[in-house]
């Protein structure tokens, strides 16, 4: 038997876990469907997923943390369960591992127990579990200087927050953390939909449009998606089209949230970290990232150079595979340490 080294992204959509030598092995969403008579799961994860909006009335499916952090102790809990036990099915032997979990900036006292808490009792016998802040991992997974003394600023729209901080030294100078991200921009496409095409549509439906059509700025009026939904006025089953223009006027608001947040984090950043971050860019990851013309945007309206990551998507869980792999030269980027288990 052997020591091994886990690290987890608990995010709000997706569930990711890394482990020393074998990388990310198990990226799913973080969904749970229960029979709500019986209290009992039936499915975790991706099969769960596909149960949202589909359901009876004795089954939901739910998603069991809230931007980012955990909303439904229990349900996390067997969701941890589920997404161990089969990261678990494909490594050797797992001994007390090492585990590191991220959260999002100011992360409560209360909320780092709840999290340190559910991962034990998900059955794993943990040496020790430590927590590393989501821009933080996003930024090293994300290839940033983040140990010299030069200014980082990396921008991490996630699906239940967006993280915004300036780095250095290994710590975080200045950051904002929003709770307008991923399923913010999903409430805002149906609400579009609904106000402009009287057509009632579901979250599976707006995060497909959020996919197809989402853009920021330089919208193509040819790039088109036929959108099933109900009409509000009949009451019937009906079809739209809808076009990047679209998605671009549905998502403008959520997207200037952003975009304030991080002019509001730049205003409040050292001289001498904001000159480096004038010459370095700002970094985007996430999901956010990969909206159409999102990094031009932000550079128009800050002036500074925006660039995406090369994996935005497995940012957090790559940055916390990096401090498990390199752990002496980056351990001072960890938050808190749990108890010690031997």
């Amino acid at each position: 038997m052997f020591t091994s080294y886990l690290g987890i992204d608990l995010g709000t959509a997706n569930t990711l876990v890394f482990s020393k030598g074998n990388g990310i092995i198990l990226n799913e969403p973080s969904v749970v469907a229960i029979n709500t008579d019986t209290k009992k799961v039936l499915a975790v994860g991706d099969n769960a997923k596909q149960m949202i909006g589909r359901t009876p009335g004795s089954i939901t499916a739910i998603r069991p943390l809230k931007d980012g952090v955990i909303a439904d102790f229990n349900v996390t809990r067997d969701m941890l369960k589920y997404f161990i036990k089969k990261a678990r099915a494909s490594q050797t032997f797992f001994r007390k591992p090492h585990v590191i979990v991220c959260v999002p900036t100011g992360v409560t006292e209360v909320e780092k127990r709840a999290i340190e808490e559910a991962i034990i009792s998900a059955g794993i016998a943990a040496r020790n579990v430590a927590l590393i802040e989501e821009p933080m991992a996003a930024a090293i997974g994300a290839g940033l200087p983040v140990a010299e003394p030069t200014g980082s600023m990396i921008v991490d729209i996630g699906g239940g927050t967006s993280e915004i901080a300036v780095i250095s030294l290994c710590g975080v100078v200045t950051s904002k953390s929003l709770h307008v991200a991923g399923d913010e921009l999903d409430q805002h496409i149906i609400s579009y939909a609904r106000k402009d095409y009287s057509l009632a549509i579901g979250d599976r439906t707006a995060e497909e449009i959020k996919l197809e059509l989402g853009c920021a700025y330089g919208a193509n009026p040819t790039n088109t998606l036929n959108v099933r939904g109900r009409d509000l006025l009949s009451g019937l089953p009906r079809t739209v089209t809808l076009s990047e223009v679209d998605a671009m006027r549905a998502l403008a608001e959520p997207i200037d949230r952003i975009i304030d947040a991080i002019k509001s984090t730049l205003e409040i950043t050292p001289p001498e970290l904001a000159s480096d971050i004038m010459e370095s860019g700002i970094v985007l990851a996430g999901g956010g990232a990969m909206l159409k013309g999102l990094d031009e945007l932000i550079s128009k309206e800050t002036g500074i150079p925006v660039y995406k990551a090369s994996e935005p998507l497995n940012c957090v869980a790559m940055g916390t595979g990096l401090v498990i792999e390199h752990f002496n030269q980056l351990q001072k980027v960890l938050i808190t340490h749990g108890k010690q288990r031997r």
